[in-house]
């Protein structure tokens, strides 16, 4: 089936036998996965089918399945697209109306109109993301440094 009539999926939580198979999966696919050199070809010998994977998806599905192992419902956004503002929202864990008033009208992040939607690039918004991160993390240190300064810590 070509990946274009494929239907998007929605995330949805894994049951107790998920979780369970995701995790035996994620750890066998990681020893493996150390020793791959371009690709892992995988049998489904009730099907008879050899899949030649790339590494690189290897590695992005023992992401999803580690997800999944903790019981976390998942999903991929491919790195091109564009996020409604409900979307990008949930995706930094802050209001629609921050996102709104604090980032965009400010252009802290940039974003396109769609009649009268707003669509926020998923690179940008990662991009932000991990900004905000580092950021967070600098004051922490700073913080954590200055305790210690005056004895606190």
């Amino acid at each position: 089936m070509p990946y274009s009539s494929l239907p998007p999926t929605e995330p949805t939580l894994p049951s107790r036998d998920e979780i369970r198979l995701a995790k035996e999966s994620s750890r066998s696919l990681a020893t493996v996965w150390q020793n791959v050199e371009g690709s892992l070809k995988v049998q489904i010998p009730d099907k008879g089918i050899d899949v030649e994977l790339p590494k690189s998806s290897v590695r992005l599905l023992i992401d999803v399945l580690t997800h999944m192992a903790a019981g976390n419902a998942v999903t991929l956004v491919p790195v091109h697209a564009e996020l409604t503002t409900q979307e990008a929202a949930d995706l930094l864990n802050v209001s629609r109306k921050f996102l709104i008033d604090e980032l965009l009208d400010k252009n802290v992040l940039p974003c396109r109109k769609v009649g009268t939607h707003r669509r926020i690039p998923f690179q940008d918004l990662m991009e932000y993301k991990e900004r905000n991160r580092a950021k967070r993390r600098e004051t922490i240190d700073a913080m954590v440094e200055l305790d210690q300064k005056l004895g606190l810590y």
